[in-house]
């Protein structure tokens, strides 16, 4: 299975509510499904950006999910989508290289920030996502929030963060799946660290 086709599965296992469908078709013709994660760091490389979705979402299940408190629909959303800002955010470049065995200079593809929508990050996303389905309060702080103390909010001094984290579980569950997915799971996933 792909996976493009495993993300498939589980959104449409999971994701029912109206406008669910909707968004899908719209994510669809993004660039969502080939899209880095990230510009150098992990996920720089084709489809890194739907591998992380995919990683953070079964670290967000494996280890937080909870019978009887949590929903299934809300942790495929979160976790699929926390980083749905990144879809139509990057674009390829090429810059000369040397070549150390050949000693030429060969042009090489890398990937660059091309933000046409610059709403910030965790509340793009959720901005994105309720343009074709609303989200329950718990997912769109969790989505809003999943960056912790790198999100540029918190790192300016805003305490917002506290609260949502106090009040919402769902968003520090998020947070720490994020965090394992990118730095020990997708440890040498960029094509421009190995």
């Amino acid at each position: 299975m792909t996976n493009k086709e495993e993300f498939l599965q589980i959104y449409n296992e999971y994701v029912k509510r109206q406008g669910s469908q909707e968004f899908l078709d719209w994510l669809l013709k993004t660039d969502f499904f080939t899209a880095p994660a990230s510009t150098k760091y992990h996920g720089a490389c084709e489809g890194g950006l739907l591998l992380h979705s995919l990683n953070v979402y079964k670290t967000l299940r494996e280890r937080y999910f909870e019978e009887g408190k949590d929903s299934e629909e809300s942790f495929a959303i979160c976790a699929l989508l926390h980083d749905l800002c990144k879809a139509q955010f990057y674009k390829v470049s090429t810059r000369n290289v040397k070549n150390d065995v050949t000693g030429q200079w060969e042009k090489v593809p890398y990937y660059t920030v091309e933000d046409a929508f610059p709403y910030g990050h965790g509340e793009k996303s959720v901005f994105l996502i309720e343009r074709f389905m609303r989200l329950k309060t718990s997912e769109a702080m969790a989505i809003r929030w999943h960056m912790g103390g790198f999100d540029d909010s918190a790192r300016g001094g805003s305490f917002a963060i506290s609260l949502a984290y106090e009040k919402y579980p769902l968003a520090v569950k998020l947070h720490l799946a994020d965090l394992e997915s990118t730095y020990l799971k997708e440890k040498n996933t960029s094509m421009v660290n190995k």
